[in-house]
């Protein structure tokens, strides 16, 4: 094994391991991003929250951190309860194809994928489903074409890969919470009950 493909496989294991956890409550890198959460206030009594998990994150822990982020955000700014608004939850999903035993990302075979009973995932100058002739591409083996030949079925790793992100506008209010609205929370009581199923960032030190 070279150096180069030893530290790239490295980087690799690092990164897998770093990120090796679902994503804690905490505020996002970026306004929307997978992360965290982030809100951006449209006015004094209304915002938008938005909260982004990594592909080891179920949807459900998704939404209820949004919902917990939104009851926060009530008590932080003097109100009592919050209505959820135009809430909805984003699948973001893509196929990783990675060697057996590494990272990293391979320029011949990029994200196109192969299955034994369906072929090639999308078009691929290498697929025997091409045409090639007198022994170019790897559906052959020298002269010869070999329909059952796959230079990469035993050598690829392929998986799908989920992510989830929740986004909804939040009123706040005051006083008792308006009856007979669904969408309709008591902040503080959220807080209570939320609380020791939100996953917190570990502390350092």
């Amino acid at each position: 094994m070279t150096l180069i493909k030893k530290i790239m496989i490295g980087a690799s294991v690092i990164a897998l391991t770093a990120c090796a956890t679902s994503t804690p409550y905490q505020p996002a890198s970026k306004p929307g991003g997978y992360d965290g959460f982030s809100q951006t206030m449209i006015e004094n009594d209304r915002a938008r929250v938005t909260f982004g998990g990594n592909s080891l994150t179920k949807r459900g822990d998704v939404e209820n951190s949004l919902i917990y982020r939104a009851a926060e955000m009530t008590v932080e700014r003097g109100f009592d309860w919050f209505e959820l608004q135009e809430r909805e939850t984003e699948e973001k999903k893509r196929v990783n194809v990675s060697p057996r035993g590494g990272g990293f990302y391979d320029p011949y075979f990029g994200y196109s994928f192969y299955r034994p009973r369906f072929g090639w995932s999308q078009p691929y100058r290498y697929s025997r489903f091409r045409g090639f002739r007198r022994g170019y591409g790897f559906g052959y083996r020298g002269a010869f074409y070999d329909p059952f030949y796959d230079p990469f079925f035993n050598d690829y790793d392929v998986r799908e890969i989920t992510k989830y992100r929740a986004t909804a506008e939040v009123k706040f209010g005051r006083g008792p919470k308006p009856a007979g609205k669904d969408n309709a929370f008591s902040a503080r009581e959220v807080l209570q009950n939320l609380g020791p199923s939100i996953k917190f960032p570990e502390e350092k030190g």
